[in-house]
């Protein structure tokens, strides 16, 4: 089994880690699914306001490629459809049956399948749109065959699920589901593992390569396990890539001929009574989570990590790739001199308050800015946090000028926003590193592909 260690990043210790609890069955009314969850998807709808669906059941596709389609994660009841502006379609709402019924699939063994049989399934699934082709982080293309497909089993973001924990009882669904990508690709699927937990549910899957991955975060991100295994070095080198969770969902679905996305996710964060991890189905309602859970309502709501995630609310709902909820301090106030106290209570990342003599404590930390907006000048301390051979500013400077030719040296096919999430926490400017890494993404799609 081959090990990589990664020296580059950083491991933010917060406080709020979930117990490896799993809370009692709790009952929910109203799903959501978000369009803007698959990048430079153009959705046209496929139900309107009073339509009953199914688990499995179409609800819109893509108006380019339109043999791919999102499909309700539950039975019920269109419930709304809202647009934003320019008609722009934002969220579609279910309300949902008592008892779940599902659209009927065949089960087959993949074995008996052949590729274009098995994307038949996964299209008419919805299954499809899980899956994510770099570079860009977008939907893959139906007539294009990857040259590796890789898979991440872990996250080393802040107060990130433990899969090893959430997943041990869906082994059976993730081998089937590796057996599925190992027939979609001519080349290896890739199978990264955390080098750091001593028993890993998954380093005895079969069909795959495994990887061990050792270091601080960004290790889990699936990008930077690309590069260190197979880089990107030209447009035209496409690989795939699967979120664990997500495997599980195909691996199922082929067991059993139905599209189920149960799922465990995590409430984490400082403002949470007790982290802990829920039962749930994809794109249900926040809002019975957090029952009686916040410690106080002046707190901000994250679907996701605290460094990608997305800033939500408690009436609205959890994201199709996201498997964690934090919450943490609003960071709403004006701190004056703050710069010039001794700050033992402040987390530095460069070591500048007192607080640098708190080895292993966890942070309580709010989304304050805590300043503006500074001169983004060339010091190199960013390099650090992105364990690629990879020159962040660099790269993000050719993003704000829109240089593609620069942006094609520099290495834009090999990222997206999550690997330069991390340099965006560290960095001194203040900036928002990921909506430039998108704007450069986007740019790159229309300009290139």
């Amino acid at each position: 089994m081959k090990t990589i260690k990664i020296k580059k990043g950083l491991d933010i210790n917060l406080k709020g880690k979930p117990l490896e609890k799993i809370s009692p069955p709790i009952e929910f009314v109203y799903y959501g699914v978000y369009p803007s969850d698959y990048r430079i998807i153009t959705p046209k709808l496929n139900v309107k306001i009073g339509d009953r669906v199914k688990a499995g059941t179409p609800i819109f596709f893509d108006k380019t490629q339109t043999q791919v389609c999102v499909t309700s994660p539950i039975s019920g009841i269109v419930e709304n459809i809202i647009y934003g502006d320019k008609r722009k379609l934002e969220l579609i709402i279910i309300k949902a049956d008592k008892q779940i019924e599902y659209e009927p699939f065949a089960q087959v063994s993949p074995a008996l399948l052949s590729r274009e049989q098995l994307i038949d399934q996964l299209l008419k699934s919805g299954l499809f749109a899980k899956i994510k082709r770099r570079p860009y982080g977008i939907i893959p293309k139906i007539n294009e065959i990857p040259q590796n497909i890789h898979i991440s089993t872990f996250d080393t973001a802040p107060l990130a699920p433990n899969y090893n924990f959430t997943l041990k009882e869906n082994i059976s669904e993730i081998q089937t589901g590796i057996d599925v990508l190992s027939k979609l690709t001519n080349g290896k699927v890739y199978l990264n593992i955390d080098g750091n937990i001593s028993t890993n549910i998954f380093e005895n899957l079969t069909n795959c390569q495994i990887t061990k991955f050792y270091g601080p975060h960004p290790a889990g991100n699936v990008g930077v396990q690309i590069h260190h295994l197979t880089p990107i070095i030209k447009k035209e080198d496409i690989i795939w890539t699967v979120n664990v969770q997500d495997l599980a969902f195909i691996g199922r679905f082929f067991n059993t001929g139905k599209l189920d996305l149960t799922k465990k996710i995590a409430l984490t964060g400082s403002e949470i009574k007790e982290p802990h991890y829920y039962e749930v189905i994809e794109g249900c309602q926040i809002t019975p989570i957090l029952n009686n859970q916040l410690n106080n309502e002046n707190v901000r709501i994250i679907s996701g990590n605290v460094l990608t995630g997305i800033i939500t609310s408690k009436d609205m709902y959890m994201h199709a790739f996201v498997n964690q909820i934090t919450v943490i301090p609003e960071g709403n106030y004006y701190e004056m001199f703050g710069w010039a106290k001794p700050g033992l209570r402040k987390y530095s990342v460069y070591g500048t308050f007192l607080s640098k003599i708190c080895k292993n404590k966890e942070w309580v930390l709010d989304s304050n800015y805590h300043g503006g907006h500074r001169p983004f000048v060339l010091t190199g301390r960013i390099d650090k946090y992105l364990p690629m051979d990879i020159l962040p500013q660099y790269l993000l400077k050719a993003a704000l000028v829109e240089d593609i030719e620069n942006l094609e040296k520099l290495g834009i096919y090999e990222i997206i926003e999550e690997d330069i999430a991390l340099c965006e926490f560290a960095s001194e400017t203040k900036m928002d590193f990921q909506p430039i890494i998108t704007n450069a993404i986007n740019l790159m799609i229309k300009e290139v592909e």
